[in-house]
């Protein structure tokens, strides 16, 4: 039975959800704001799904998602939401969300997510657990990056990119491929955005890890422990 917590300010809506979430027996535990969702956080290991609000009385939730990523790095998110442009539904979904559902809403939508989402992270414990390159250590189901022994924060798009790069070592991707893969051919997505993406990722893992070749595109350089040896 998974367990799922409702992070809402607005009773009436936690009320609603939890008839939904009731009929399916899901274990329900409830926030209604920040501070309280911390401490069950805290204590409780083992939710797998959060229906999280973003504007609560205490703060924008949003900058939560790193934040709840590190405590429980297995859990689903859905963001359920008033804002509802596209802007602010890609920057949830690029912040560490999984999903985001705008208000008002349909419950049985919120059902339908919630177990198409918990599918998905049934599938995902079964992939590669853990990719390891001396230093540096990508854990794709968790979206979590340690290098040097410390945890290293990264946006969801930064991640997937290391991660298709690290995957598969002895591949140059080009820009348009990257484009495919992470962003799923979105013609808004230029190459600028992919060099802006790899220099970030270098700023935080050290420009060594993934290679630039002229005119074709990225690499990911499998022997960094190597070189930093070396230096």
């Amino acid at each position: 039975m998974a367990k799922v917590l409702i992070v809402e300010d607005d009773k009436d809506i936690r009320e609603i959800l939890k008839i939904y979430l009731n009929i399916e027996n899901y274990e329900i535990m409830e926030a209604d704001s920040l501070t309280n969702m911390r401490n069950l956080l805290n204590k409780e290991k083992d939710i797998d799904i959060m229906l999280l609000d973003i504007m609560l009385p205490d703060g924008d939730a949003i900058d939560e998602l790193p934040r709840i990523r590190t405590i429980n790095p297995n859990i689903g998110i859905i963001i359920i939401s008033a804002l509802n442009r596209d802007r602010e539904v890609i920057y949830g979904i690029e912040s560490g969300a999984d999903d985001y559902i705008t208000k008002p809403f349909n419950p049985r939508e919120v059902i339908a997510r919630i177990k198409a989402l918990i599918k998905r992270l049934k599938k995902q414990e079964d992939t590669t657990e853990k990719l390891e390159f001396g230093s540096l250590e990508i854990y794709p189901k968790n979206y979590t990056v340690i290098y040097k022994g410390k945890f290293t924060e990264f946006t969801t798009k930064e991640f997937e990119i290391l991660s298709l790069l690290a995957r598969n070592p002895d591949k140059v991707y080009s820009r348009e491929e990257i484009i495919d893969k992470v962003w799923f051919g979105d013609e808004y997505i230029t190459d600028r955005v992919i060099d802006v993406h790899i220099s970030l990722i270098r700023t935080k893992i050290g420009k060594d890890w993934i290679k630039t070749i002229r005119g074709v595109g990225y690499k990911f350089n499998k022997n960094n422990e190597t070189i930093e040896q070396k230096e």
